[in-house]
């Protein structure tokens, strides 16, 4: 299902890509890469930046589209692995995304709306959590307000508020990128999928690209800005939970969409704003969220969501419906710098855990200051935090997940025959001529047929029948029902079956 902002954008044009030398080549066109590659061609470098689909495809384009300091729990959860100094670091980096970001919006003319996001309680059973954030905001330097009662259509039990944040329309910022990349010299060009690259053998010995189509890019420098990443080097596939997310937009019916940024504390959290539509103002409702092909029914978070919002926006009518993938790092941090075993020249940025409008932009500066030799000193002080013993069991917690998922999957997919043509709009993974078989059936009917498992390490995938999609509950890389790559870390198709 295509977002709101997807829905109401215009398409966005490519320039013809030359293969051969290319000084700069920016892999991914969501707020990371293209604030990347911008960032560098305002420097003079020579910037290339390739896209598997198009411009907002994957995480950006579905956002809910919130800037703000105050993050959930996040600070809490960033303190608790990391400690005060580093959690120090973490907020000076949002400071600086927040701030190129908006001082962007403006200098450009990109409508942004500023909002009080408010963290809240739920239930009585959130309230200790609230006023733990409470507490690390403020002794991280935020002017949060602790609240008892917010004016809000749903129960607020507690709730900490930052004032002066921002909200938008990401799309908006995305074109605006483009528009300012292209006028520094820079150049975009999308449908073009990354396959592989070689650390070697391209410019000054920098690495090499390949496309789908057998292309070639060398390039002195490289930046990974695809959510997932595509190079296994590392591992940081292992390190981090893919997290699916959805989101629903409504015309607003008794009840108005509130006036602030709301994100509740639990696990089952509730993520709402407005949006504003020329004389209207949407209300958008998201959350619902779970790892990644490790839930009965896609389907039954979106019923969810729904339900919430009719009980308390009663008369709301939906308008849109979209999901969207995270990914949350074993100990809070994102992953951003020099890819290992990349020869200095490979880099990379991911793990923003549901913050990447202000994590998108600090993993920028700091990807722009490594290649230019000017990296942020906050920049340095997280990229030395890592792994701690209270991380090696959340690490281990990752992993015996996906150790499940390989057991289940396996056993799933090998126990039963897949049936010819399953019901329209449903897929079954089962066993056929030895090895397991992905079928569905599109609700007009047409049927297609895959091999079950998934390109990138051999998972048993299973149907998600909110996006009718194949995915992979092992490092949530997602397909389409004919097999085209939707997410990674796979970088390539499944094949078709008879």
């Amino acid at each position: 299902m295509a977002s709101l902002w997807l829905d109401t954008s215009a398409p966005i044009a490519s320039d013809p890509l030359a293969p051969g030398d290319h000084d700069v080549v920016v892999v991914g066109a969501g707020l990371t890469g293209l604030t990347t590659a911008l960032l560098l061609a305002r420097a003079g470098r020579g910037v290339t930046l390739v896209e598997a689909r198009h411009v907002g495809a994957v995480t950006t384009g579905h956002t809910t589209a919130k800037l703000s300091l105050l993050q959930g729990t996040h600070l809490s959860r960033v303190r608790r692995h990391q400690g005060q100094q580093v959690a120090m670091a973490y907020v000076e980096s949002q400071r600086e995304g927040f701030a190129w970001l908006l001082r962007f919006c403006e200098e450009h003319g990109v409508p942004v709306q500023r909002r009080t996001t408010y963290t809240y309680a739920a239930d009585e059973s959130e309230v200790s959590t609230v006023e733990q954030e409470h507490a690390v905001a403020s002794a991280l330097g935020l002017p949060v307000r602790l609240l008892g009662e917010v004016d809000a259509p749903f129960p607020v039990h507690r709730a900490t508020a930052l004032d002066d944040q921002a909200q938008f329309d990401p799309m908006d910022v995305l074109e605006a990128l483009v528009q300012q990349l292209r006028s520094h010299g820079g150049t975009l060009h999308q449908g073009q999928r990354v396959v592989g690259a070689s650390a070697a053998g391209g410019v000054d010995d920098g690495p090499v690209l390949r496309l789908q189509d057998a292309t070639e890019l060398r390039a002195r420098e490289v930046v990974l800005a695809t959510g997932a990443p595509l190079l296994d080097r590392g591992l940081h596939f292992a390190r981090v939970e893919p997290q699916r997310s959805y989101s629903l937009t409504f015309r607003a019916g008794s009840v108005p969409a509130p006036d602030g940024m709301f994100l509740s504390a639990g696990s089952d959290s509730r993520s709402i704003r407005d949006v504003p539509r020329g004389d209207e103002r949407l209300l958008l409702v998201g959350g619902a969220g779970h790892t990644v092909g490790r839930t009965r029914s896609e389907l039954e978070h979106v019923e969810r969501l729904r339900h919430w919002t009719h009980e308390h926006f009663p008369g709301a009518v939906e308008t849109h419906r979209w999901s969207a993938q995270d990914y949350a790092p074993h100990d809070a941090l994102p992953f951003v710098g020099r890819v290992p075993r990349g020869g200095g020249h490979l880099r990379f940025a991911t793990g923003f855990e549901k913050w990447g409008m202000t994590n998108a932009v600090a993993a920028a500066l700091t990807l722009t200051g490594d290649i230019l030799g000017a990296e942020p000193s906050w920049a340095q002080r997280l990229g030395g935090a890592r792994l701690s013993p209270s991380d090696v069991g959340e690490l281990v917690r990752l992993n015996l997940g996906v150790g499940l998922s390989v057991a289940t999957g396996a056993v799933r997919g090998l126990a039963r025959r897949v049936p010819e043509a399953p019901p329209e709009g449903m897929g079954v993974v089962g066993r056929e001529t030895g090895l397991p078989t992905a079928r569905s059936t599109a609700p007009d009917g047409e049927r297609c047929a895959v091999v079950g498992l998934c390109t990138h390490l051999g998972g048993v995938l299973k149907w998600n029948d909110a996006e009718r999609s194949w995915d992979c509950p092992l490092h949530g890389s997602r397909f389409s029902p004919d097999g085209e790559v939707l997410e990674g870390p796979a970088t390539k198709p499944l094949q078709r079956r008879g």
